[in-house]
Formats: C-alpha cells, structure tokens, sequence
C-alpha cells in the first residue's frame, strides 16, 4: 500500500511539529515543507529529510495532502488552493476569520471532494475524550483558558486564539444550539481583546461560563461540568479527569444537613467525599495528541471517514466566536452611549494600584 504524500505550509514554532510528527508516521511520506522563511524551511527540511520551498505552489502537484499551519489571516487563501485541486487538508484553528470565509472553505471542499478536518487539537486530548464517553447531560459548564504572552498568533485576538478551544469542545459535549450570548473583552496589547469573558445560554438550559487570558502570570486550561449525574473536571494540562457521584444512598434519599446533629454532622464532614460522594480520579496523561490528531487525518483520507472536527464544526465555533466577538464590541463601560465602547477603550484609570516602593517592600 503506498503511502500518503503529505506537505506542511508553515513550519513555524507549530508547523514544524507537525513536519516532525508526519516524517515519523509508517503511511506518510513527507514530501516537502514551505515557508514564508525560507532558511527556517530548509532547516526543517534537512532535520526531515524532505525539500524546503519558499511557497506552497511547487507542493500542489507533488503532495495529496496538507497541514496548513500558516497564519489565521491566510488560512483561507492557501487551503483553498490545495481544496480546488482535491487535496485533503488539515487546517490548523481556527478554520477562518469569518464565517463566509469558513463556509467558502467547506463548499470548495465538498465540490471537488476534498477532506477537510480543523486542527482542534484538545478534542484529542485523552482526558477530554473519557468525558465524551460518560452519560453525561450538562448543564453548568465553566471553562477557564489563561496562557502568557508568547508574541504569536498577534494577528488575532484572544477570542480566535485561544476561547475558540472552549467554544468548540462546549458545542461537542452539550450538543444544542446558543441562544443567548454576553461578553466582554479587554485590550492589553493595544490591537485586539487578551482578555475575555462569555455568558453562554443553550437551547437545552445549559449555562456556560467561558474565561480566558493571554496576558497571565500563571498558564491554566480547565473545564468543570455540573450535571444531574455529578460532576466533573477535565485537567487539560495535566490530561487528569475528575469525577464526582452521589452514593446510590444519597440520590435515593437525599442529603440535608440542616437534619443532622453536631455529631452526625462532624461524621458528614469526615465521610462526604468517600460514603455520601464518590470520587474518581483519572490520570489519561498517555500519548500525544497532536500526534493522535495527525493519525486521525491520515485515517480520515484513506478510508473516506468524516473528521472528528470537520469543516462545518469549525465553522460553527467561529460563528459563535464572531457573536462573542460582536457582544464584545458594543460593551459600554459606564453605560451611556457618549462613553468608552469595546476592548480597546476603556475608561480612563483613576491611578496606579500599587507605587514601586509597595513593590521593593514585598521583596
């Protein structure tokens, strides 16, 4: 069986793990990396042994497949390229800009039969995937996704970088339609939001609650789900699952407090997390998942599978980021219409917090 001609284009701080993971997997055959940055692609290449090129171009007549790695502003331009010529892509999230620019992407595919799956990589994180096993009906969901500041991916703001993560694990595990949105969002770095928050209401009475940053001191990615079976909570760092149950006596006959004496609530105390709630404790820190998703491409195109992210569904998260993205935007700080709209303009600061000697002080 031969094995699958894959590119990468864009071989950059993300790109050229993809180039390394590809270069190792028995069905693939690396046929070459392109870069704007044609010293880093030549060096990518020599580690790979592959060939390096300065534009995608020469790679559409040697390549069946590609992972499109490139910017987010360019994603549509160079995907489109390689679907109307039948070549299956994974493009790196989020799918697009925009939703017209999403939905252009999944008619091109769908017209000349190419395989398109979005590069939603903690949908492969094996944590993530337990809970997607679970009876579960979610109904308050709080997802918290606060990284530093790396300097990449500044021609987005944090809603496309790094909420567009929660938006789309949220539409996977609840499964229903947004009804109702509210956000804000505020600018660090002067262009775009770094921070934000979203109130998300689901046609099925679910409630989320989506925070994210990437201006924090301390990196944090995690879910908790409320729901009528328990709870729990996925460790997207650590790939550690969580999981919390009344005891078979609790949901038969309840568990109130106010019923009990000193003693019997002393023993409450004690016993509550092994008698009256059980909790188990996952460790699925196995495996890569950037390497899983890579695998789950290279199966998709060889036996006609649907992606486990497909274009529609990245589609849909970016139509939901761009709602929160519009809520955003038209947040009136003081309320009134003449005053400071949106992440960029805020309201003028009364001083500093601290004064520099408060500082050595600590020290």
């Amino acid at each position: 069986m031969s094995r699958l001609r894959m590119a990468v284009i864009g071989v950059g701080h993300l790109g050229k793990e993809h180039a390394r993971i590809l270069a190792g997997l028995p069905d693939v055959e690396l046929v070459g990396v392109a870069d704007v940055n044609l010293d880093q692609a030549k060096a990518i290449a020599s580690r790979f042994n592959t060939q390096a090129f300065a534009d995608y171009w020469p790679l559409l007549n040697l390549a069946e497949a590609a992972s499109i790695v490139v910017p987010t502003t360019y994603h549509h331009a160079v995907a489109s390229e390689f679907l109307r010529r039948g070549l299956h892509v994974l493009i790196e999230k989020p799918l697009a800009l925009d939703v017209q620019q999403c939905d252009s992407l999944v008619e091109i595919g769908q017209r000349y039969n190419a395989l398109i799956q979005v590069g939603h990589i903690e949908r492969f994180n094996p944590a993530f995937e337990d809970l997607m096993q679970r009876r579960l009906q979610p109904k308050v969901v709080n997802c918290e996704r606060f990284g530093v500041f790396t300097g990449r991916s500044t021609d987005i703001g944090v809603v496309l970088d790094l909420m567009i993560h929660d938006l789309d694990l949220l539409l996977a595990l609840v499964k229903s339609k947004v009804v109702d949105v509210q956000a804000v969002g505020l600018s660090v770095f002067g262009k775009h939001e770094d921070i934000g928050q979203a109130w998300l209401r689901f046609e099925n009475g679910c409630m989320a609650t989506v925070s994210v940053s990437r201006a924090s001191v301390m990196p944090s990615r995690s879910m908790e789900v409320w729901s009528p079976e328990g709870f729990a909570r996925v460790d997207f760092s650590t790939r550690k699952l969580t999981l919390l149950q009344p005891s078979d006596d609790v949901r038969q006959n309840g568990l109130d407090p106010r019923r009990l004496d000193a003693a019997s609530l002393a023993t409450l105390k004690d016993e509550l997390f092994t008698r009256h709630l059980q909790v188990l404790e996952l460790d699925r820190n196995q495996g890569d998942q950037l390497t899983r998703e890579l695998q789950h491409f290279v199966n998709c195109v060889s036996t006609g599978q649907t992606p486990r992210v497909s274009g529609t569904d990245g589609s849909e998260a970016i139509a939901l980021a761009h709602r929160i993205l519009d809520c955003m935007r038209a947040h009136r700080w003081d309320g009134s219409a003449e005053g400071p709209v949106g992440p960029t303009h805020l309201p003028a600061p009364l001083g500093p917090l601290f004064t520099p000697g408060e500082v050595r002080a600590v020290a």
